[in-house]
């Protein structure tokens, strides 16, 4: 915990920097650190567009296995005009924790393949892979790049609360420059470039003299910029951090100022 405080404080100064301020382009750290974080991870708001989007049948000469380089063999409708597609593999449904209502699932990166040759089944070439290729594992279109305008001024929002679902690298913990899933999305009036204040619910204690249980206030340990929204879903990415975050950590929309 020293470890990660360090860290945190060692970081900083150069947080406060990414905070956009009114007409303020981001700081290339900052979209280097989306474009990476949107490379590799996606939310789809329903298992059904998943589970009904072209599939991969084989690798090339009916191996069961493709790899980077490798040709594949799928099933579905694919569009000649859309020279790349993503391949992905069904993840982690994603469930309100009050409610329990499901509100997406996250697409496991799996790499992406170039459309060669359209036929009964359609032709591609593996270009980048995280895992080798599987049969069964589907195909989607990329989806459309940030615009890097809407991230650059902060909006007023009305007052939305709700909590960090998932940090997708797969740590229990996260700091500055990281993205988190939160449970609230444009249904609930969440926009890309608003600015959330992430805060961690104080600790009961037990008052030595009294015997009795007492709640610690409640401290704000972080800012998120919203930068990719879905239906009841968004990424947001820590661009200042007091404290190590964790998963159901309470977040709120950012006061603004007048």
């Amino acid at each position: 915990m020293r470890k990660s405080l360090l860290v945190l404080l060692l970081w900083a100064p150069f947080a406060m920097a990414l905070i956009p301020q009114p007409g303020q382009r981001l700081d290339p750290t900052m979209q280097q650190a989306i474009r990476h974080f949107l490379l590799h991870n996606r939310i789809l708001d329903s298992p059904q567009e998943l589970d009904t989007a072209p599939y991969i049948v084989a690798a090339e000469a009916g191996r069961v296995l493709g790899a980077n380089g490798e040709r594949v063999h799928a099933r579905g409708h694919l569009d000649p005009a859309q020279p790349s597609y993503g391949i992905f593999r069904r993840g982690k449904a994603y469930t309100d924790p009050e409610t329990q209502e499901l509100l997406g699932i996250n697409a496991d990166d799996i790499g992406t393949a170039r459309f060669l040759l359209a036929g009964d089944l359609t032709t591609l070439a593996v270009q980048r892979v995280t895992q080798e290729v599987r049969p069964g594992d589907r195909l989607l279109r990329a989806e459309p790049p940030i615009e890097q305008a809407k991230l650059e001024v902060p909006k007023p929002a009305p007052f939305i609360e709700g909590h960090i679902l998932d940090i997708p690298k797969g740590v229990t913990q996260v700091g500055v420059l990281d993205a988190v899933t939160l449970n609230k999305g444009r249904r609930d009036g969440l926009a890309e470039g608003q600015l959330l204040t992430v805060i961690k619910t104080g600790a009961t204690v037990r008052d030595a003299l009294t015997g009795a249980s007492t709640k610690l206030p409640d401290e704000r340990a972080a800012t998120l910029l919203v930068f990719r929204t879905y239906e009841k879903l968004s990424y947001g990415l820590v661009l200042s951090a007091s404290r190590s975050l964790a998963v159901m950590d309470r977040f709120e929309t950012a006061h603004q100022t007048q």
